[in-house]
């Protein structure tokens, strides 16, 4: 199933130039929007945002740098471009693992926190995050299941962030039992 879904989003890689391009944009350098987007918000309304941008970054750090690093230090998965013939848009470290997929579970903790703060900016980063790990998909760079279980393992700590900056309330809610 993974090699037939990564097929299917791969295939369309090399056939037509504009496409290429927005892909290997939203891969590549999209991130960096969406996190200026964040400090945007935070330059403008701080004491809005400071608590969502500090669990969202908090948890994406966990995320990536912990869980993921981790991971991949147990099980060494290749990526696509090593085992099979794929349309590869772009140059990338073949020594690197793909399993889970970093950008996934960095860009999906940071959207499911900014999401439990705020419903409608944090469906535009859960879109955001979709379309950049689909992209990594589609430029050759990782299977659909390094990015599913990626986005799997960002909403869990995203949702943990969330309830850790939320311990006030949580512990006022178990003193009221």
């Amino acid at each position: 199933m993974d090699l037939y879904l990564f097929n299917l989003i791969n295939g369309y890689a090399g056939k037509w130039a504009c496409l290429d391009a927005f892909a290997v944009f939203l891969a590549q350098y999209f991130e960096y929007v969406l996190i200026l987007v964040l400090f945007g918000l935070l330059a403008l309304k701080f004491k809005e945002y400071c608590r969502m941008a500090a669990s969202g970054f908090l948890s994406a750090l966990i995320s990536r740098f912990i869980v993921t690093d981790f991971i991949r230090f147990i099980w060494f998965r290749p990526r696509p471009f090593i085992t099979n013939n794929v349309n590869l848009l772009v140059n990338y470290n073949s020594n690197e693992a793909s399993f889970p997929s970093g950008h996934a579970s960095f860009y999906f903790a940071l959207s499911t926190a900014v999401y439990l703060y705020n419903k409608k900016l944090g469906l535009l980063f859960y879109i955001s995050a979709f379309l950049i790990t689909t992209s990594r998909i589609f430029i050759g760079i990782h299977w659909p299941s390094d990015v599913f279980y990626g986005a799997v393992i960002g909403i869990i700590i995203g949702w943990g962030g969330y309830m850790i900056s939320k311990r006030k309330k949580l512990t006022s809610l178990f003193k009221s039992f």
